[in-house]
């Protein structure tokens, strides 16, 4: 990937993350190999990649939590660096995992976290009930965090990484295990961070997530950024393809791998959250039907469903990555 220097096109200002030329090594295998990004101010940017791909690996050498072999950090200018207490004070990092003391109350950890970052008195309780507010918390203030729901500490999770009012806000899977209302709230305060200037880094398992909240997104796969671009230039990568959603019971990782031989298809995978789908990317796919439809008899294959869609950004990834973006 080429040095990214410029801020993006029509953000205005400085970039406010740049990475140039990332790589992370762990022994003799490559996490990250020259990955370079960067995101503007009130911009939301989606990084995308399967599992091992390297996201985390990047996420954490964003946020100065490990030391890149090669490459650098700058957040809005200030170099990063394990030691970076200036650029890190500009970063509201939000772990998939939720990071809460369950025996303090919600407005307790938020002061908590403030106070991390030596904010003053009066600005911290001020920004507390700000944030409480913004993710809808406010009515449990006084509540401890053991008692709240699941999609509740995911919010105020967001929350803790939202208190010293960061410049930009790196989320790492905030939706995953949540109800659906709470994901609606998590993905509308999400939105709204951008609408206010504030930059974001975005990962997540969702397409539809991408799809919806990202200005930009970047996809990694074996340590390398292989596609960036918003989400109608990379639809337009697969540009006269279509996916096929086949539903079945059987061997589908073989019926996959048979596919894949096929001319005209440029993407198999194994999917589904029960794996009982085959998804792929493929030219014409009415005419190629009635072959696909061989193969799975020949395979033994019982179907169920047969589904033929437009290009999206997940016919993308799997064209791309040649896996499913769950795998």
């Amino acid at each position: 990937m080429s040095d990214p220097v410029e801020p993006v096109p029509g953000a205005g200002g400085q970039a406010v993350l740049e990475c140039a030329h990332l790589v992370r090594r762990f022994g003799e295998r490559t996490a990250v190999d020259d990955v370079g990004l960067t995101i503007a101010p009130g911009e939301t940017y989606g990084l995308l990649g399967p599992n091992g791909a390297g996201k985390t690996t990047t996420i954490r050498m964003v946020c100065g939590l490990l030391r890149p072999d090669a490459g650098t950090v700058r957040v809005a200018g200030r170099p990063m660096g394990t030691a970076a207490g200036r650029a890190k004070r500009l970063i509201g990092f939000v772990p998939q995992d939720v990071a809460l003391y369950p025996d303090l109350t919600v407005r307790e950890n938020l002061r908590f976290f403030g106070r991390l970052y030596r904010m003053g008195r009066r600005r911290l309780e001020r920004r507390v009930d700000e944030v409480l507010e913004l993710i809808d918390l406010a009515g449990r203030a006084g509540d401890r965090v053991d008692s709240l729901s699941g999609g509740m500490r995911r919010r105020l999770n967001i929350g803790a990484g939202l208190v010293h009012s960061p410049t930009l806000l790196v989320l790492d899977e905030p939706t995953v295990g949540v109800d659906p209302q709470s994901r609606h709230a998590i993905l509308e305060s999400v939105t709204r961070f951008g609408e206010e200037g504030m930059a974001v880094l975005y990962t997540t398992h969702y397409m539809e997530e991408a799809e919806r909240l990202c200005d930009r997104v970047g996809i990694i796969d074996r340590g390398r950024l292989v596609a960036e671009g918003t989400p109608r230039e990379l639809v337009a990568l697969v540009a006269e393809r279509d996916r096929v959603r086949l539903t079945a019971g059987g061997d589908l990782t073989g019926y996959a791998q048979a596919c894949r031989r096929l001319a005209r298809v440029e993407g198999a995978a194994r999917g589904g959250d029960r794996g009982d789908v085959v998804e792929l990317v493929v030219k014409d796919a009415r005419s190629l039907l009635p072959e696909l439809l061989d193969l799975a008899h020949e395979q033994g294959l019982d179907i169920r469903s047969v589904e033929i869609d437009e290009p999206d950004l997940e016919a993308v990834f799997l064209q791309l990555t040649g896996t499913a973006l769950r795998e």
